[in-house]
């Protein structure tokens, strides 16, 4: 048997903190996606760089480009500084630096220089006046080319943006290798529901085992 669940929230869903069926649809908890975690770098309308811990984007494309697909608050830094630079960066780090990456999300006034705050290291881009986070194994620089509001209610931004350019730490960079593992990249597994008590508060990262291996490629 399935559990059904529409549209409509379920009466039983607990909410873990006031708003939270605001910010986030219920068929996130109930469907229970991981997503990566990765932090995106901008520059702020004062110069100083700023750093967004985030998740909920994939990759996809063709012949023609390569495009990262993110989320993003529309209240946020972040969006505003998309907005009006058009590009940013993709960094995506190892669960070591996740402690580093909230402390960007608890202290990122406007005057935070939110490099400092995360004790991570400037690296120039190629391509982006934004920069890169070196302690980062995969840094993925971007070009916006276009913003959407999903649901039209003025708080979830989709942003898509095309990739210029990519940079891998040498020790990641040769297929099955430390990007699927302990030091690889980490997932956001964003509280859960149990779909029948519709209970569930416990947040995790998570991070990748290979399990099969196509060598039929």
């Amino acid at each position: 048997m399935k559990i059904e669940i529409g549209n409509q929230k379920p009466d039983h869903f607990t909410a873990n903190w006031p708003g939270e069926y605001d910010v986030f649809s219920h068929f996130e908890f109930a469907c229970g996606i991981p997503h990566p975690l990765f932090a995106i770098t901008t520059i702020k309308e004062n110069g100083k760089p700023n750093v967004c811990f985030g998740s909920w984007t994939s990759f996809t494309g063709d012949g023609g480009g390569y495009y990262a697909i993110t989320s993003c608050m529309q209240r946020t830094h972040t969006y505003q500084n998309i907005l009006r630079t058009k590009e940013f960066v993709i960094n995506f780090l190892s669960k070591e630096y996740f402690d580093a990456c909230v402390a960007t999300i608890r202290h990122n006034d406007h005057d935070a220089d939110e490099f400092e705050v995360g004790h991570f290291t400037i690296q120039e881009s190629k391509t982006v006046a934004s920069p890169r986070i070196e302690e980062a194994f995969l840094n993925i620089e971007c070009s916006l080319q276009q913003t959407l509001d999903l649901s039209g209610n003025g708080r979830n931004a989709t942003i898509i943006g095309k990739v210029n350019h990519i940079a891998m730490q040498e020790e990641y960079a040769t297929g099955i290798d430390d990007k699927y593992g302990e030091n690889g990249f980490m997932f956001n597994i964003n509280s859960p529901k149990n779909l029948i008590t519709g209970e569930g508060q416990a947040s995790a990262v998570a991070v990748c085992k290979v399990a099969l291996i196509n060598e039929e490629g």
